[in-house]
């Protein structure tokens, strides 16, 4: 019989790779899930990453690329805190786009949610979005799911301040407001419930043969 010839290894250029990966993460990488993604040995990994961050220290960029709890992720320098800051204050004057308010919506009617189900409950990417909000201080992280290890999101105090309300409890009823985001968690939660009981399902152990007797 013919073999199927292998698929070779994906490979791609290191540094580049690196940089882009890690830019886009909103938690630490370990270096070996960055070998895995792009296709270079852990040590040649974590070399490169060494040698970025103390080009960019060198260079006197305004952000670090700092090794946190066993992985890496890039951060603004202390030294530029001042500037960051006035950014982010002079940012909270700003309207939210519908996007956003959208997305904070699903947040506060549906909280503690990951931004996979935002996403889903929206059917767009939300990552950007989300980050805005963190940094606008509307909402904040509430731990991660039990099941999928992803990061939950919740609403601010300070979001009950600039809605006016004492407490959550306080949110107008939603299904007049939103009546296909009710229908719509519905259907998610039957799938999450079926993906659930399909991992607990036990797998069918092949029957074991009986050696042939001569």
């Amino acid at each position: 019989m013919s073999q199927t010839p292998e698929t070779e290894p994906v490979s791609f250029p290191l540094r580049p790779s690196l940089e882009a990966i890690v830019l886009i993460a909103d938690e630490p990488i370990e270096a070996v899930a960055l070998a895995s993604a792009i296709g270079h040995p852990t040590e040649a990994v974590e070399a490169a990453l060494r040698e970025l961050a103390e080009e960019y220290t060198a260079q006197g960029r305004g952000f670090e690329l700092r090794e946190v709890a066993g992985g890496w992720r890039f951060y603004t320098r202390a030294e530029y805190a001042d500037a960051v800051a006035a950014f982010v204050l002079d940012g909270q004057q700003a309207k939210l786009s519908q996007a956003a308010l959208e997305t904070l919506a699903v947040v506060a009617y549906r909280q503690p949610i990951s931004r996979s189900r935002i996403s889903a409950i929206r059917g767009v990417n939300v990552d950007g979005v989300v980050r805005t909000l963190l940094t606008r201080g509307l909402i904040e992280e509430r731990g991660s799911d039990a099941t999928t290890g992803a990061t939950l999101y919740g609403t601010t105090g300070y979001f009950l301040e600039r809605m006016g309300l004492g407490s959550l409890e306080e949110l107008p009823p939603l299904a007049p407001l939103l009546p296909e985001l009710d229908e719509l968690d519905g259907e998610l939660e039957r799938v999450a419930g079926q993906e659930a009981a399909t991992a607990e399902e036990p797998q069918e152990q092949p029957e074991s043969q009986e050696p042939a007797h001569d």
